[in-house]
């Protein structure tokens, strides 16, 4: 003890602090390395242990022991993930903090010799060790010099000039070019606005034009899935939104002020809910039709004369006289009471002629009754004379859930026309008396698109639940999960259906809504549907028939299910993808230092993990593409003029373990989609989770969000480029543009650009469809998941972009009640 007292007690203490972090690092680098991972760890552990002792018994040769560590460490981690900024920085962030320490004379003066007297007598090697911890530093400060000026994640590119400048219009199913009728813009999803006001020269001049609060925020009684997500329509000159406890809102489209406001009043206590959310509503002009075919040069009083007397397309409604009552422009709401509340659109007063007193029950001959376990989440589909609506389901719960069924109703009386369940698939006509859907029947909880030329409603197809153990599941209902399907409007008969992926364990459902698009080809308008998928992969299809107009041949995936289930031995893989060019290994785990990187690693070797669909298992799976997707309900926006698609895929590794049922028996859920799900009537329950390190910071490396184009004459990647900060995300608020994940989707302009609001941070941005540059940002009051939209005012001509900025508590962003609408200065004249 004498001996190391003499090193003097601030290098004593360095010694041992050295030391502790050394035998920390060498314990978790020999767990991993049994897991057959790296040996790096281990190395590094023992010299940085050897380091400690060294300090602490005052020898100079620790600091040339620690100038290798570094310096080995330096190259190790360029080895391992290249000049990659954000991979190098939690390798090297430690152990450069530690050289600068050591290389502090105040904190090395007192290593080398020392006499009786107990003063430091300089060893002739102590300048050197100097030297030595100076040269590592400089080396490893000019690796991440030099990897600060690279954006290996980015891939720039521009689109073709010919297509920047295409010019034209294109189809716009009952929507204005001012306008903004339908939840993806049109009833053909392409979340496109032939408004050109805002280009990408005056973009960044865009100010705030007006606020308006709901006053709608969450309760005690809610649950923790509760988000605004909703997408404003324009239409009948008002602004008409939804808010996450189902109150309908109609406002002045140049001012914000509140015109009318509906509360169907919700059970708000119902325990039960997974999700509190409204993504919008639907808007029905019941003149539209005639208008529509006046504006084709027929006299308005032979519009429908003349309809009526046009040939029908195979399926479709023979035309009938359009009903003028007391509502004749309707508003139909959902409601988590398992509702649809047709409310008048001009003054908010429920339309009593409809339905049960103005509401259709979702609940009518459901097989379950059971409060929040039939939840529409999305807005219904409008078209000449169907409503078609459907609800989600309580995922992860039980096998003894409501039926996934969708129906068609007449959209002037909410009389039932049809019923489609995916277990029943041929029986389309009302159920008879007594009779009930079929349990648990794969459920379309999201947006649909609808061809109402073509006579058909296309289905962005979820799961039969449970998600994650499929043993039970019923034939009929496994050829429609997670599929794309398409039904007759008139009568709910299937058309055509796409598998997306067979036998889904891994809630890789198709979550937004499909888009149509008549793509350019060769042999002329070829009639396209496009569809993102939660697994990355975008299908194109000819939305006819549904036969692929991009290859997506079927490959292997991994086997060897859980007990009592099985796996597809193949699943069909889209030419057009945004899958992961590789599988993850264990150099792709991350941390904000190496020893949170290091639990990461361990953590990684400790799942089963195989590459995009490795089965679920009980001692768990690594699931990336995680359960949030690549793409979800945000869908994909598409320019049909310039024939470009915009996209914002997300990557976010998730863990599912399953758990036997003795293990599992007071599994309760409920209030989110995440934690211990209890799965009941299965052997299992299932903990869900994302990958996260100890730090609650992604355990697998950034970025995890972009931005990206594809030229969809060619169905390649143009650009793509990482997008966001970890502003509100990170302590102290610091911007650190890693590239975050995005809930809600993308909206174009006939302007050249893209809005996008739904990152992890809280700002709208706008972007040059061109290049990809983000050309604008505003910082927004709480969390933008949502898909913003744009109209263009009647009365001013002034061009508008609003997104609603609420907050979505599950991902943890801010929560609010404010929609925010942005303009350029002045009052352009029409």
């Amino acid at each position: 003890m004498a001996r190391l007292s003499r090193s003097g007690p601030l290098l004593f203490a360095t010694g041992i602090v050295f030391l502790l972090l050394g035998l920390a690092l060498a314990v978790g680098g020999i767990w991993l390395l049994a897991l057959g991972g790296s040996w790096y760890y281990l190395l590094a552990g023992l010299g940085m242990t050897a380091t400690g002792v060294l300090l602490a018994l005052g020898r100079t040769v620790a600091l040339w022991l620690y100038a290798l560590v570094l310096l080995a460490s330096t190259v190790w981690a360029v080895v391992e993930v290249r000049l990659d900024w954000w991979q190098l920085l939690p390798r090297l962030d430690v152990w450069f903090v530690l050289a600068l320490w050591l290389w502090l004379p105040f904190v090395n003066r007192r290593l080398g010799a020392v006499d009786a007297a107990h003063r430091a007598v300089p060893d002739r090697s102590l300048r050197g060790g100097r030297w030595a911890i100076g040269i590592a530093v400089a080396i490893a400060l000019a690796v991440g010099g030099v990897s600060l000026l690279r954006s290996p994640h980015d891939h720039p590119g521009e689109i073709a000039a010919a297509r920047m400048n295409a010019r034209g219009t294109a189809p716009a199913p009952l929507t204005g070019p001012d306008d903004w009728t339908a939840y993806g813009h049109s009833g053909y999803g392409d979340r496109y606005s032939p408004a050109a006001q805002i280009t990408p020269q005056n973009v960044a001049q865009l100010k705030v034009a007006w606020t308006f609060h709901t006053g709608d925020f969450p309760g005690p009684g809610d649950p923790k899935e509760i988000a605004n997500e909703v997408t404003p329509l324009k239409a009948n000159g008002m602004l008409y939104l939804c808010t996450p406890h189902n109150i309908v809102i109609a406002l002045d489209p140049d001012t914000g002020r509140e015109i009318w406001r509906f509360d169907p009043k919700i059970n708000r206590n119902a325990k039960d809910y997974q999700h509190m959310i409204c993504r919008g509503v639907a808007f029905y002009d019941s003149g539209a039709y005639a208008a529509q075919a006046a504006a084709q040069g027929l006299p308005a009083d032979r519009a429908l004369a003349a309809a009526a007397s046009a040939p029908t397309p195979p399926g479709a409604v023979a035309p009938t006289a359009i009903k003028v009552d007391t509502c004749p422009r309707r508003i139909f709401a959902p409601t988590a009471d398992a509702t649809i509340v047709a409310i008048n659109a001009d003054s908010g007063q429920p339309c009593r002629d409809f339905g049960d007193n103005g509401v259709i029950h979702l609940y009518n001959d459901q097989p379950v009754k059971k409060p929040g376990f039939l939840n529409p989440t999305s807005p219904p589909t409008v078209t000449r004379h169907v409503l078609i609506a459907s609800a989600s389901v309580t995922d992860n719960a039980s096998t003894n859930e409501p039926s996934g069924v969708v129906r068609g109703y007449d959209i002037d009386t909410g009389r039932l026309l049809w019923n489609w369940d995916p277990s029943e698939p041929r029986q389309t006509r009302p159920l008879p008396p007594g009779q009930t859907y079929i349990r648990n029947s794969p459920n379309a909880w999201s947006v649909f698109s609808v061809d109402e030329k073509l006579g058909l409603v296309y289905l962005p197809m979820g799961n039969q639940t449970p998600d994650i153990w499929g043993g039970r599941r019923d034939p009929n209902a496994e050829n429609y999960s997670s599929s794309i399907v398409a039904l007759d409007i008139a009568t709910g008969k299937v058309r055509w259906v796409y598998q997306t992926v067979h036998h889904d364990l891994w809630d890789m459902d198709v979550g937004g809504q499909p888009t149509l698009v008549d793509l350019d080809t060769p042999s002329g308008k070829v009639p396209a549907l496009v569809a993102s998928t939660k697994r990355g992969d975008i299908y194109v299809l000819d939305r006819r028939d549904g036969h692929l107009l991009v290859p997506a041949p079927e490959r292997p995936v991994p086997q060897g299910a859980a007990r009592g289930d099985h796996v597809s031995p193949t699943q069909p893989f889209s030419a057009l993808t945004f899958l992961p060019e590789r599988k993850l290994r264990e150099s792709d785990m991350w941390g904000t230092t190496p020893y949170d990187q290091l639990v990461c690693r361990i953590t990684f070797r400790r799942y089963r993990y195989e590459g995009i669909f490795t089965p679920p298992s009980v001692e768990g799976s690594l699931i990336y593409p995680g359960d949030y997707g690549i793409f979800d309900w945000g869908g994909i926006a598409i320019d049909p003029v310039r024939q470009v698609a915009i996209l914002n895929p997300s990557y976010m590794a998730f863990v599912s373990r399953l758990v036997p049922r003795e293990q599992a028996k007071d599994a309760q859920g409920g209030g989110s989609e995440q934690g211990l799900q209890p799965m009941k009537g299965t052997p299992f329950a299932v903990d869900l989770h994302p990958l996260l390190s100890p730090f609650g910071v992604p355990c697998q490396a950034p970025p995890w969000g972009y931005l990206a184009a594809v030229d969809l004459g060619t169905m390649k990647k143009v650009w793509m480029h990482k997008n966001g900060t970890i502003e509100d995300q990170a302590p102290f608020g610091i911007p650190l543009p890693l590239g975050v994940p995005s809930l809600g989707g993308p909206m174009v302009t006939a302007g050249g650009v893209a809005f996008l609001s739904g990152t992890l941070d809280d700002y709208l941005r706008a972007y040059d469809v061109r290049t990809g540059k983000k050309l604008w940002q505003a910082r927004l009051p709480a969390g933008g998941q949502a898909t913003p939209m744009t109209y263009v005012s009647q009365r001013t001509g002034r061009q508008y972009v609003v997104v609603m900025a609420g907050g979505h508590r599950s991902l943890g962003t801010k929560m609010g009640d404010s929609l925010v609408a942005y303009a350029l200065p002045g009052q352009p004249a029409r």
